[in-house]
């Protein structure tokens, strides 16, 4: 994990950052929970195909559970499943992740998919925000500029979306009456 610093911008998994900024924009900017989740399993093959480049192994490892997670939680709302992932995510990390930084996309994963397979709505988008936070950091500390970039960009949108609707929930009832 070597930071931003001396990093090719043009380099492939720098590449396969830009697509899956691109992806992770449009996964935030949804309304919809369904669509949603479709563009976020996109962003998560980009996101791990580019970690596997950097050499970021717990990052690539739980970017294949959030697509896997993203996916099935278009088909079921299993608290079941849900908890079988975090454990696989925790088995993950306990093989790969060393250090706070190494277990940071595990916990990230961990969030994400409780919030995918258990919220909806605002609660969600919340829960997965802080995630964003997360990924922040590990895409500094991997030296993903794309990544740095989305994680930036999706705290803004998804911030936005939230607002949205927040804000269109708090007009429904004055518009019923």
């Amino acid at each position: 994990m070597n930071g931003l610093q001396g990093v090719d911008p043009f380099a492939p998994a720098q590449l396969l950052g830009y697509l899956a900024l691109v992806l992770g924009i449009l996964t935030y900017l949804q309304r919809d929970d369904r669509t949603l989740k479709k563009f976020n399993a996109c962003q998560s093959i980009a996101y791990g195909l580019q970690f596997f480049l950097l050499g970021n192994l717990p990052a690539c490892l739980g970017m294949a559970v959030s697509t896997f997670r993203s996916v099935a939680a278009l088909y079921t709302r299993s608290i079941l499943l849900a908890l079988a992932l975090v454990a696989i995510n925790i088995g993950i990390g306990s093989q790969y992740a060393h250090g706070l930084l190494g277990w940071l996309p595990i916990v990230g994963v961990c969030v994400g998919t409780l919030a995918i397979f258990t919220l909806s709505g605002i609660a969600m988008r919340l829960a997965l925000l802080s995630c964003t936070v997360m990924w922040l950091v590990i895409n500094i500390t991997s030296g993903s500029i794309g990544g740095t970039i989305l994680e930036s960009l999706v705290f803004c949108s998804a911030s936005h979306t939230i607002f949205r609707l927040w804000r269109a929930k708090r007009s429904a009832p004055a518009e019923a009456a």
